[in-house]
């Protein structure tokens, strides 16, 4: 552990490397990566040209999720400037609106999207039906009034509370995922690199005829990179709630628990892949394979898991970063307690138990065959 420290000391990009590229990456993804769907640019063809018409307009105009960019006459326009991504958006508003609706007729209204996104575009597609759902309704229990139902109101009333991140803002979903993604693949890499290394320069034979078993290398190249991540992760905690205000509402001690045995799994699976590799390049080859699409795709971390295809979804179960996302996100955004993801942190154990073994076993058979060779 000694010698580990000192190699790290003496290694100045590696330490930068573990500490200062999570803040930095996380800097980089968090204001990269944003799902929030605002200001779409948006046409309006109204062809009615009445007061009741630019009322509806206006409810587009005040919006924060659409952004007037043209008001054209004829819906042939739209073709064009859609083609060209001037706008992903038109609200066409048919003739004689205000008289069908005065008359008691349903006019149609036509909203066109750019379904390109798919993503984007679906959500202002539900942000547009629920402006036209609001005014629809408003129109409806004015013409009751006019009617002599003066009294009259719609038979269901929503009321809509959204727990844990009522601004729905993306950040809060980003930020914890950030923080696995960006753990597990450096932790992975810089540990791959460190046994992988050894062997390079020629001391990994020195330490395997030596009387130091395998499972005292083990832990003597994991506490060192262990504590150093710990220093990195709350780095990367302190820059989520500076830059993003994501806080923590849990409890400390289970986040640190939780933040040790990830760090356990990556780190184990470092020590794997450097245990079944001889060169850097291949170490780093292997690192990155496993580490950073499985993480970024089949953890959860930006696509649902339930809604992954039944082939894929059971080998997300490999991937410790599935269970890290859970309980992460149940202590910083929901400050749930240990009952909650009990079962996600026993995953990470078992994980993390069972890559050390294994690590620690390849270690072992390399150093018996070292071993046999040098007598």
């Amino acid at each position: 552990m000694r010698k580990e420290f000192r190699q790290i000391r003496r290694d100045t990009r590696s330490l930068i490397f573990m500490i200062f590229l999570p803040a930095f990456l996380l800097i980089m993804f968090g204001f990269a990566l944003n799902f929030d769907v605002k200001h779409v640019p948006l046409a309006i063809v109204d062809q009615d040209g009445s007061r009741t018409s630019r009322e509806l307009v206006m409810k587009f105009r005040t919006t924060e999720y659409f952004d007037v960019k043209a008001v054209l006459e004829r819906t042939g326009d739209l073709d064009g400037l859609m083609a060209r991504e001037r706008i992903r958006a038109a609200l066409v508003v048919p003739e004689r609106f205000a008289e069908d609706l005065l008359a008691g007729r349903s006019p149609s209204v036509q909203f066109l999207l750019d379904g390109a996104n798919a993503m984007s575009g679906s959500t202002a597609a539900g942000y547009a039906a629920a402006i036209l759902q609001s005014y629809s309704q408003r129109i409806t229990l004015e013409a009751m009034a006019r009617r002599g139902f003066g009294g009259g109101s719609l038979p269901l009333e929503t009321e809509v509370r959204i727990w844990y991140n009522p601004e729905l803002r993306s950040a809060r979903f980003l930020v914890p995922g950030l923080m696995a993604f960006i753990l597990m693949v450096v932790l992975t890499t810089s540990t791959a690199f460190s046994i992988v290394r050894e062997k390079e320069r020629g001391t990994m034979e020195q330490i395997s005829v030596s009387p130091l078993r395998p499972a005292a290398l083990i832990v003597g190249k994991l506490i060192p990179y262990v504590l150093i991540s710990l220093v990195s992760a709350h780095l990367v905690l302190g820059l989520g709630w500076v830059l993003f205000g994501v806080a923590v509402k849990g409890s400390y001690f289970l986040l640190l628990l939780s933040m040790v045995l990830f760090l356990v799994c990556g780190l184990g699976q470092g020590l794997l892949i450097s245990a079944i590799t001889r060169t850097q390049q291949v170490a780093f080859l292997l690192s990155i394979i496993l580490t950073i699409l499985p993480t970024f795709i089949l953890s959860g971390f930006v696509f649902p898991i339930r809604n992954m295809p039944a082939l894929i979804n059971p080998i997300t179960y490999l991937i410790p970063a599935r269970y890290f996302l859970v309980a992460l996100r149940a202590i910083i955004l929901k400050g749930a307690g240990f009952p909650a993801f009990w079962d996600q942190l026993l995953a990470l154990a078992v994980f993390g138990v069972l890559s050390l073994a294994l690590s620690s076993a390849l270690l072992g058979l390399g150093g018996r065959g070292t071993r046999r060779a040098a007598r």
